[in-house]
């Protein structure tokens, strides 16, 4: 049996990946204060609110059809695929980043955490975008994916300029 999703419960956790995401950088900024990269993890962390306001906005705008549970493909494998991240099988949506951090990391190992977060959120959203109609706001979900994954590239130069590369 396939777990079904409706709109409302995917932009809900896809707010909670952004708050936790923002909540990382702003901890990761505290362990490199005074740096560029310091300054670079709070950029993410405002671009990551940005985005969790834009899932927020999705969210209360919904039609009330999107608060109904509905299924998402004929196969069921959209609505297997968000369970599968709901139970933390893909990646733990609801766990707080920051509890990876004990404050001993380098820089290295912070970039390399944030890039692996990175790298999830965009897993989760390219699913959810094969569950989301064109009138609930996949157009969005497009935008937001571009963007984490210019965080990606951002944060590999980050650290190939750490590295001297």
């Amino acid at each position: 049996m396939a777990m079904q999703f409706n709109a409302d419960e995917i932009f809900e956790m896809a707010e909670q990946i952004e708050r936790n995401g923002a909540k990382f950088y702003r901890r990761a900024a505290q362990c490199a204060q005074g740096s560029r990269s310091g300054q670079r993890l709070l950029d993410l962390a405002a671009m990551e609110d940005e985005h969790e306001k834009t899932f927020a906005s999705l969210r209360v705008n919904l039609p009330q059809q999107g608060r109904q549970t509905m299924v998402f493909d004929p196969d069921g494998e959209a609505a297997l695929y968000l369970q599968a991240m709901a139970d933390g099988h893909v990646f733990d949506a609801k766990a707080d980043a920051c509890e990876r951090l004990s404050g001993e990391e380098t820089m290295e190992d912070i970039l390399k955490t944030a890039i692996g977060l990175e790298k999830d959120s965009i897993v989760f959203y390219v699913g959810i975008k094969a569950a989301v109609s064109e009138s609930l706001g996949k157009e969005k979900i497009d935008l937001i994916i571009k963007e984490e994954m210019k965080h990606i590239s951002d944060l590999s130069s980050e650290l190939a300029a750490l590295k001297g590369n």
